[in-house]
């Protein structure tokens, strides 16, 4: 019994305080969410006026209820989070009434048997009748005790009904923010549903000119097979260039390194690693997870690896990395301390940066400019260059993670949002 009540106290006071964390994380990331939604919704707008491709409408819009489920998810949190504060405060209440009926009832019974006290003998007469003055002192000592007792009866019962009328109103509070997110998250639903529909009209639309725009796909993949081999490239040069400048030093510490040595070195395709390099790799690698975005604001537009197109879902597209959607005139951030290593021009309107981090790199495309040149020492969210915003009104970080020259999904790597 004892240990049930000892759990039941530590529920009580433990779980409006994470709770309360919680609640304010998810009120946190709504208004990140809200904010992404309604820059969704200004470029949608702007391509709309512009008149620009009906695809890159369709993959805004679509990004737009990717956003507003997202939002219908973390106010539903909230809602479940209110529920088991709500259900944990009316515990208490439970319990604090209990406890004030028990005491309320201890304390009238006091009373009682001490005015039945008094009317059969005076305080004075219970003191002069003891035997001796060692009985009249610890008489006297009794009634004090008593009286002290009543006084923290007392005391005790108005400390608790002040809990109970403050738990009370704050679980009042607590429906009323309830009641109030139903209402929020059933609206976001209606609008939701707007979106879908909105996004079938453009979908029937975009029926109506399969024919061309399926082209124009296939002509930007083939663009983005051509950039992939052209980074794939650009990361062998660099493992390259590292292992020709690690033999190098190994061949002025030690004159004793021969030729063997040295080219078995040079000609590796992956990154010999020295004792700082291995440092630098390993703090990499214990970050996964937790490495910042390569963007402030944004979302994921395109995964990783092989998947449906997000238009025309016959079509299997690859992405090497990921491709986050973020506001024009963003700028792209190193997602953790490294060297540049190449500054590249894929194309004549795009750049891209590579950054190596021990043996591990990672890749910044799609920039108009760069504010960073090879060989230069970066820190993490430091800016590199503007992302380009594309004639559809779009801007778009392709980020890519590899170690040596195997990928990885970025995702995995990034914190989570």
């Amino acid at each position: 019994m004892s240990k049930y009540v000892l759990g039941l106290l530590f529920l009580c006071f433990a779980s409006p305080m994470w709770s309360q964390l919680t609640q304010e994380q998810l009120e946190e990331r709504k208004l990140k969410i809200q904010q992404e939604i309604q820059e969704k919704q200004e470029l949608l707008k702007s391509v709309k006026s512009k008149e620009k491709s009906v695809v890159s409408q369709l993959l805004i819009q679509k990004e737009k209820i990717g956003l507003k489920e997202k939002l219908i998810r973390t106010t539903e949190k909230q809602t479940k989070l209110l529920s088991d504060d709500i259900y944990t405060n009316q515990l208490k209440i439970n319990q604090l009434n209990r406890d004030l009926t028990e005491l309320r009832e201890d304390y009238a019974e006091m009373i009682r048997k001490s005015y039945k006290s008094r009317s059969e003998q005076s305080r004075a007469m219970f003191l002069l009748s003891s035997e001796n003055f060692l009985q009249a002192y610890k008489r006297a000592q009794y009634m004090k005790q008593y009286a002290s007792y009543r006084k923290m009866q007392g005391d005790e019962i108005k400390q608790k009904s002040s809990q109970l009328i403050a738990y009370n109103e704050k679980i009042g509070a607590q429906k009323q923010e309830k009641e109030k997110l139903i209402v929020e998250n059933e609206k976001e639903k209606e609008e939701l549903e707007k979106e879908k529909q909105e996004q079938e009209k453009l979908a029937k639309q975009i029926q109506k000119e399969k024919g061309k725009i399926s082209a124009e796909i296939k002509k930007k993949q083939a663009e983005t097979k051509k950039i992939d081999a052209q980074i794939k490239k650009l990361i062998r040069d660099a493992i390259a260039a590292a292992n020709k400048k690690t033999a190098a030093e190994k061949a002025k510490s030690n004159p004793k390194t021969t030729a063997t040595e040295k080219k078995a070195i040079e000609s590796s395709d992956k990154i010999i690693l020295t004792p700082e390099g291995k440092i630098v790799s390993d703090n990499f690698k214990n970050n996964k997870g937790r490495l910042p975005w390569p963007v402030e604001k944004g979302t994921i537009s395109l995964g990783y690896g092989d998947q449906p197109h997000p238009v025309f879902k016959s079509l299997t597209v690859h992405n090497s990395g990921i491709e986050i959607s973020t506001e024009s005139g963003a700028s792209a951030r190193a997602v953790f301390a490294g060297e540049v290593t190449q500054v590249q021009l894929i194309t004549p309107v795009k750049k891209a940066v590579v950054i190596k981090h021990g043996d591990f790199f990672t890749v910044y495309q799609n920039l108009s400019s760069v504010n960073v040149q090879a060989g230069d020492k970066v820190s993490a969210k430091q800016s590199l260059g503007k992302i380009r915003t594309d004639g559809d009104g779009r801007t778009v970080l392709k980020f890519v993670v590899s170690q040596n020259s195997t990928y990885f999904n970025p995702t995995t790597w990034l914190a989570p949002r």
